[in-house]
């Protein structure tokens, strides 16, 4: 006997081709779609998926949730858009490899504004040993990257100076055991300390080490040090690629800000690599509110001693005198805060960094630095930083995946973190139809497995893993808004991930099957 069968959906498979009416039939963590009459096939469940559609469940290609899930492992902001499996260790920013707890404990510290603290001490150091955190203990399937962040304290340490040939073997040697333990490719975030200050040819080695070992390069590209010009940095992406002969992935990619040439030369980018026979692609999320840690607003040189120096330094009246001159006040506006953990911060929420300012008659900077300190630095900020007249151009584009970039903390995180995916299905391609469906679904399934390397995932085929999602594409809502971030999305009404059913009729059932899904290793 079957465990659960899928009768009377849509089935759209997730491989970009036209949908067709089948049943599928889920046997433990897998499926089968059987086209025809089904009434002969006894199940201990029969799910009628009428005017639904059933599709495999989404991947998202850059997720802050990592640490997060591991205390409330129900993640149900993702799992209610459909999303089965997540990508963490994005940005650089993976917690794993570390030699010491103390090291890692004190990175989880700076990098806290953007992905939380776990509720319980780390106990883990190696990749293998940080994957062994999910294995049934949450909702979702759980894929990592090795962050360049990590690598770069195991080989050179915190400090902002070139890397040695001998450094740069050490990085390689513990990138190599990520890989081999199961992290699907390396990432970069080059505005975070220290993963920020490795050069081009120190990236484009490391790139080369999880090229050959079949992974790819996920980048967060860098604003600063060095690179210069609108497109500098996507292109010192590119660069990275050709040196190394890896697969490049520019994430959360669009263009940033109106007035900041035109959105062609994006695009131009990524096409043109391609036309060179480079293999590039890009994910974005289709909102215009990006967010990120709040300690982020420094220079860079009040970073480079980590999360003691900031404390130390924002604590000095010279200090703040030179941020004051250095930090435009500009660079505050439209931007609120969130992530208050101090009772009496908390009547803060959601408020703009200028009306705190003013509320509690202080300098900006001088709010910023007080605020951190009695945060800890754990706080995180929202604000408009994609120009919305060409977002729809890049989630449009063929060769752009759908990705949250999702926080999950703080009352007011940006609506991404709760609508990305569904937002995706109602407004482009229900109601401006800029999309179709069978685009849209490739957008968030088999097309980010391809680009991770799953092998039975992403698409719903004979012998493939039962991670399913059965969505209604009439009331499909991201309900998420600046005023009420925090609100779930609706008209999914069906999850399963590996063969259990998580989502059941639009409310979540507390089941955690997840897994962390390691390169190399079917499970």
């Amino acid at each position: 006997m079957l465990d659960l069968i899928i009768r009377n959906g849509l089935v759209v498979d997730g491989t970009g081709s036209p949908g067709f009416h089948a049943a599928v039939l889920v046997h433990g963590d897998s499926i089968t779609v059987h086209r025809g009459d089904s009434s002969a096939f006894e199940a201990a469940r029969s799910i009628d998926a009428a005017g639904m559609v059933v599709a495999p469940g989404f991947i998202d290609m850059h997720s802050h949730g990592g640490l997060t899930i591991l205390g409330s492992p129900r993640q149900e902001a993702s799992v209610h858009q459909g999303i089965t499996t997540e990508v963490y260790g994005v940005d650089g920013i993976s917690h794993a490899p570390f030699k010491t707890a103390q090291e890692l404990s004190r990175y989880m510290w700076q990098d806290s504004g953007i992905n939380g603290y776990p509720p319980l001490p780390a106990k883990w150091l190696s990749q293998a040993e940080l994957l062994d955190q999910y294995d049934g203990k949450v909702s979702l399937n759980a894929a990592y990257l090795a962050g360049n962040s990590p690598l770069r304290i195991w080989g050179v340490g915190w400090a902002n100076t070139p890397a040695t040939p001998a450094q740069i073997e050490n990085m390689k040697s513990a990138l190599r055991e990520a890989m081999e333990d199961g992290a699907w490719g390396l990432s970069t975030g080059l505005d975070y300390p220290p993963g920020a200050y490795g050069d081009t040819a120190e990236l484009a080695a490391l790139a080369e080490v999880s090229a050959k070992l079949g992974g790819f390069y996920h980048t967060h590209t860098r604003k600063s040090l060095g690179v210069k010009g609108v497109m500098g940095p996507s292109e010192e992406a590119i660069e990275i690629g050709r040196r190394s002969g890896s697969a490049v992935h520019l994430t959360h990619y669009r263009q940033a800000q109106q007035g900041k040439g035109s959105h062609h030369q994006w695009i131009d980018l990524v096409e043109n690599g391609r036309n060179e026979g480079l293999d590039v692609t890009f994910d974005v999320y289709p909102y215009e509110y990006s967010q990120g840690m709040v300690a982020q607003w420094f220079p860079f040189w009040m970073r480079e001693r980590g999360p003691e120096g900031i404390l130390e330094a924002i604590k000095d009246g010279k200090v703040r005198d030179r941020l004051k001159r250095e930090i435009d006040e500009a660079d505050f506006r439209d931007k609120w805060v969130t992530g208050f953990n101090k009772p009496h911060n908390k009547h803060y929420e959601g408020m703009q960094h200028l009306e705190i300012a003013r509320i509690r008659g202080e300098h900006p900077v001088d709010t910023l630095c007080n605020l951190l300190i009695e945060e800890d630095l754990f706080l995180t900020a929202v604000g408009r930083g994609t120009n919305p007249h060409t977002l729809a151009a890049f989630v449009a584009h063929p060769y752009g995946m759908i990705a949250s970039d999702a926080i999950h903390f703080g009352e007011f995180p940006s609506p991404r973190t709760f609508g990305t995916f569904a937002i995706v299905l109602s407004e482009y391609v229900r109601e401006e139809r800029q999309l179709t469906l069978e685009q849209a679904v490739r957008k968030m399934s088999s097309f980010p497995a391809q680009r991770l390397g799953l092998p039975d995932r992403g698409i719903l085929r004979n012998g493939f893993k039962a991670d399913i999602v059965v969505f209604n594409p009439k009331t499909v809502k991201a309900n998420t808004t600046r005023e009420k971030p925090r609100q779930l999305a609706t008209g999914v009404e069906y999850v399963l991930v590996n063969g259990k059913v998580v989502v059941d009729r639009g409310v979540h059932s507390g089941a955690t099957p997840g897994r962390a899904l390691r390169r190399g290793k079917r499970d």
